[in-house]
Order: C-alpha cells, then sequence, then structure tokens
C-alpha cells in the first residue's frame, strides 16, 4: 500500500495523530494523541481524519512511511455508522451498517 489517503484535502478535514486505536467494532476508537512534532520519532502511528463537527471519518495505519492499513466511515443522519471501508493488502472490503450501527455484511 502506497502513502496516498484516498481523500482530498476537503474530504479529510482536519488531521489528528495517535499512537494505536482499540476496539473490535467500528468506528475504531483513537487512543494516545501524538503532536505532529513528535513523529520524526516513531516508525508506525494512526494518521486520522475528523469532519468539521469533529466525527471520525477515516484513519490510516502508518508504518514505516506506508499505509498498512485503511479505514474510511460514512455515518446515516442519526450518527450511527451506516458504511466502513477497510483497505488492507491493497484489498477493500466494503461493509453495511443498518440505523442502529449494527452490521448488515459486506455492502
Amino acid at each position: 500500500m502506497t502513502g496516498d489517503t484516498g481523500m482530498t484535502v476537503a474530504e479529510a478535514g482536519e488531521c489528528r495523530f495517535y499512537t494505536t486505536y482499540t476496539g473490535v467494532r467500528m468506528p475504531f476508537r483513537l487512543v494516545e494523541a501524538i503532536p505532529q512534532e513528535q513523529l520524526t520519532h516513531r516508525n508506525t502511528f494512526i494518521r486520522a481524519y475528523f469532519d468539521a463537527d469533529g466525527v471520525l471519518t477515516g484513519f490510516d495505519k502508518m508504518v514505516y512511511g506506508e499505509i498498512e492499513l485503511a479505514h474510511r466511515y460514512q455515518y446515516h443522519g442519526n450518527g450511527a455508522l451506516c458504511r466502513a471501508e477497510v483497505t488492507m493488502d491493497e484489498e477493500t472490503v466494503v461493509l453495511a451498517f443498518d440505523e442502529a450501527g449494527a452490521p448488515l455484511g459486506p455492502a
């Protein structure tokens, strides 16, 4: 996977950085924020994107300057997860969720 996020600047929104993520349900929870100035001392980190309301729209797990894992999220009007695109090893899986955020399976 390359360093390209697949997002335009407008889609990406605000970018923040984290050490890792946690959880088994999507959207994953990001933990331990990192100031951008400290990224030069790290081989791995999470580059996360948030919309104007502070909602997580996606993230890239960066390993030695390349994207190892990428998630992109879309939400229903009620704020529940609607769709997730997960890319790993250049293969993308699209998952759909109902209005309660329950998984419907591959989209």
